[in-house]
């Protein structure tokens, strides 16, 4: 089995798979200061806590967007699961071709998405929304290649930052609104919130049609991330993937063919 992370600003979303087959998923609150022991046996008891066994675990991959977390974590990895974990970083094979003006600054979440998409959509033109700490929007052609993509605050940003810049303003839960015209302050933020961020991207999506692709040639919109789910009726996209990132996570893995356990004992036979 294969323990494969995605380090984010806010969470760290983690699955379990064997084989392709996804056992479970989790999240957790990314904390910058911690202890690979304190990782290592959250991940440890996530695991056993699911119903499986986590010395069947042989193999572990990540991406992360978090560099103060990386040491604690690949060691919690070493000591608790005896696997060297592969990091999804700048310089590894991704089966893309990179046309960033600087390839090194896309971040490794955003590669992820981009190869499990590619593998789930050979041959065809991607847009890629994923509402994460920000919402990102990428653009992928047929042939692979990685265009580049849009940044923005994502949801809980933006209600935090309305919270923190204003002396009246309350946090609010994050929702669909049943109209846009709020008659409350909760209401009018939520309204603000969602149907601003869905605007946002309506008209993004719009112009990456025209801008990325030759005309006449179609596009697969795909969300993915925590607040996918929350558009899943907007109509704006043509398939919902929330494990999009932990795939691609996987498949970058075995891209590159990394270390596992078994591969670590052959290694130390050969010396």
């Amino acid at each position: 089995m294969t323990l494969c992370l995605d380090v984010g600003n806010s969470q760290i979303f983690g699955g379990l798979f064997n084989g392709d087959k996804l056992l479970f998923r989790f999240r957790r609150i990314t904390e910058r200061i911690i202890s690979s022991d304190e990782l290592g046996l959250f991940f440890r008891n996530v695991i056993r806590e699911n119903g499986h066994n986590p010395k069947d675990v042989e193999s572990a991959a990540y991406c992360s967007v978090v560099p103060d977390i990386n040491h604690s974590l690949r060691n919690s990895c070493i000591h608790y699961f005896d696997a060297e974990p592969f990091e999804l970083k700048a310089g590894v094979k991704t089966g893309l071709k990179i046309r960033y003006k600087n390839p090194t600054e896309v971040g490794a979440d955003r590669i992820a998405d981009a190869i499990s998409a590619v593998n789930r959509y050979p041959d065809t033109n991607l847009i890629i929304v994923d509402f994460g700490t920000a919402s990102t929007v990428e653009a992928i052609t047929a042939k692979k290649e990685y265009l580049g993509g849009a940044i923005a605050p994502g949801l809980r940003i933006s209600m935090r930052a309305l919270e923190e810049a204003t002396a009246s303003l309350p946090k609010v839960e994050i929702l669909r609104p049943d109209k846009t015209c709020g008659r409350s302050t909760v209401e009018s933020i939520q309204s603000g919130l969602y149907w601003g961020h869905l605007g946002m991207l309506r008209e993004i999506i719009k112009r990456y049609r025209s801008e990325c692709f030759p005309k006449g040639q179609n596009s697969i919109v795909i969300a993915t991330g925590g607040f996918a789910g929350l558009f899943a009726d907007s109509g704006l996209f043509d398939v919902i993937h929330p494990d999009l990132v932990l795939e691609g996570i996987r498949l970058a893995q075995i891209l590159n063919h990394t270390t596992t356990k078994h591969y670590v004992s052959l290694m130390s036979m050969r010396k």
